[in-house]
């Protein structure tokens, strides 16, 4: 890739990733529709209802904003009572119907009605009819479109898999058709739900792509191919030798170990209806043995996932993109191998970082924030925006405090962090805000430079968080931080996620980015 300042292409259809890294089941065909034109499958909706016996709950259909065929609303109300299903969301009942229309009656329990009840509904479906090629949901009258995001965004993610061989069953469900009275006032919610979903798969693709592939070039090329067919997007990528010359000691320290050098992505979104610039940091190690501070090979084997934070931010700047949010975003990516070699940067050297500030390095297998130190100080000092948001793959006590679906936020404006929450929240993912203890910042004291780089005082994660704001400068008031490590990656299927690397954050990122202002 040519360095320098790029304009990407105009609009196309979405860009197609080389098949050999990139074998998935086909992405889902949800059409909207006002009358059924084909009835193999039919799915009618119940709800969650109070029993008369304490603590129990019972299912009731919900009415449908289309009648159902051939006597089908008056079975459900009978199979809900006769099978004794509960209406919790995701539950699943299937009767045949040999001889008539249609052949299958599928009974979906929808739990409250709400979005996260719906998304959850939505993946059920999608996995337990996988044996269909096609099904139809009549959806209830007056169905709103956060309900009808959250069935569209379930059905898209939870079918993903990623394999790197043709072999292995796929489903075989290709068409979905929703059943609405008025289907028009629906297209725009459909089209936001394939956005999220298509560049969260973008973003689990990049994260379980082995790393015998995903070098840092691997990952800016990757970038440029999917942002080409997006207008208004600027893509810049430095290499070692820029690096080099504009100071970017933290990037080049973590990547020097490694035959594959290491890469700054920035790629921005500006369009000309924009008020408030955002700035989006992603922790980019493509591969991390440790360093010099080797992991042990449990701790290592998955270490592909390490770029994570890099994946959700630039999915989800693309998807900003295709969506056309009326916001600038600048998307940083500091990318790097930290491998074991003659050249690997040692536990107490000193890195003078991006502006000046050195930090001695106490723990070569705490290289994250090194990078990300670099980015933080350059678009502070550079970029100089409103606001300033890094999701990382940081720190094992992440999972440690919280468990492996809650990621860790970190902030000092408690407007910032509501509203990120509350976006995680609406977008079915999950974030806890933490401390910032101010008697831990003793720890980061350095006797030879600025700062520790990890200090072995004080909680893992809220240290990695406190060094990371010495790099905020003036933006310190306008900057959070997302440690999400653990819910980066899911060792099984749940709801809307699938095993492996999740997506974590372009869900939540577009839901956000939606509603800056």
């Amino acid at each position: 890739m040519a360095q320098g300042l790029q304009r990407c292409g105009q609009v196309g259809s979405p860009p197609v990733r080389d098949t050999f890294l990139e074998v998935r089941f086909r992405v889902l065909a949800i059409r909207l529709i006002a009358e059924p034109d084909r009835l193999d499958v039919l799915v009618l909706p119940v709800r969650s209802a109070d029993s008369t016996a304490e603590g129990d709950t019972s299912a009731e259909p919900v009415p449908t904003a289309v009648a159902g065929p051939d006597g089908t609303d008056d079975e459900a109300a009978a199979l809900a009572s006769a099978a004794r299903l509960t209406g919790r969301s995701g539950e699943i009942h299937t009767q045949l119907r040999p001889g008539r229309t249609p052949g299958r009656l599928l009974l979906l329990g929808i739990g409250d009605g709400g979005e996260a009840a719906w998304r959850t509904a939505g993946a059920a479906l999608a996995r337990s009819a996988s044996a269909e090629t096609h099904i139809t949901i009549a959806l209830p009258a007056g169905v709103t479109p956060a309900a009808v995001r959250g069935l569209t965004e379930g059905l898209l993610l939870a079918p993903y898999r990623f394999r790197l061989t043709e072999a292995g069953d796929r489903p075989a469900l290709t068409d979905v058709d929703l059943l609405l009275d008025d289907p028009t006032g629906y297209e725009d919610t459909i089209a936001t739900a394939r956005t999220t979903a298509a560049m969260t798969h973008l973003a689990r693709d990049l994260t379980n792509t082995p790393s015998s592939v995903k070098t840092p070039q691997w990952f800016a090329d990757q970038v440029a191919s999917a942002a080409a067919d997006l207008p208004d997007l600027r893509l810049r990528v430095r290499g070692p030798a820029e690096l080099t010359t504009e100071g970017f000691g933290g990037i080049l320290a973590v990547g020097g170990g490694s035959a594959s050098g290491p890469r700054l992505v920035e790629l921005d979104w500006h369009p000309a209806n924009a008020r408030t610039h955002v700035v989006l940091i992603g922790k980019g190690i493509t591969f991390d043995t440790g360093g010099i501070s080797i992991k042990p090979v449990a701790s290592m084997k998955l270490m592909r996932k390490d770029m994570a934070g890099a994946a959700a931010v630039v999915a989800a700047t693309l998807g900003a993109a295709a969506l056309r949010l009326p916001v600038r975003i600048t998307t940083l990516t500091p990318l790097a191998e930290n491998m074991v070699s003659g050249s690997a940067f040692r536990p107490g050297d000193v890195i003078r970082h991006y502006g000046g500030t050195t930090s001695e390095t106490t723990n070569s297998d705490a290289e994250g924030r090194l990078v990300l130190a670099d980015a933080l100080a350059y678009a502070v000092q550079q970029l100089k925006p409103n606001l300033l948001l890094d999701l990382a793959t940081l720190t094992g006590a992440n999972s440690v405090a919280l468990g492996k679906r809650t990621a860790a936020l970190y902030s000092e404006n408690d407007e910032l962090a509501a509203s990120v929450l509350a976006a995680i929240e609406a977008a079915g993912e999950s974030a806890w805000r933490m401390p910032l203890h101010t008697d831990y910042v003793e720890y980061l004291g350095s006797e030879i430079a600025d700062l520790f780089s990890a200090p072995t005082q004080g909680a893992g994660s809220v240290m990695a968080a406190l060094y990371l704001r010495e790099f905020t400068g003036d933006l310190r008031d306008r900057w959070l931080h997302l440690d999400m490590s653990a819910p980066s990656w899911a060792d099984g299927d749940q709801a809307e996620v699938s095993r492996g690397a999740t997506g974590w954050g372009v869900r939540s990122l577009l839901r956000w980015l939606a509603d800056v202002n």
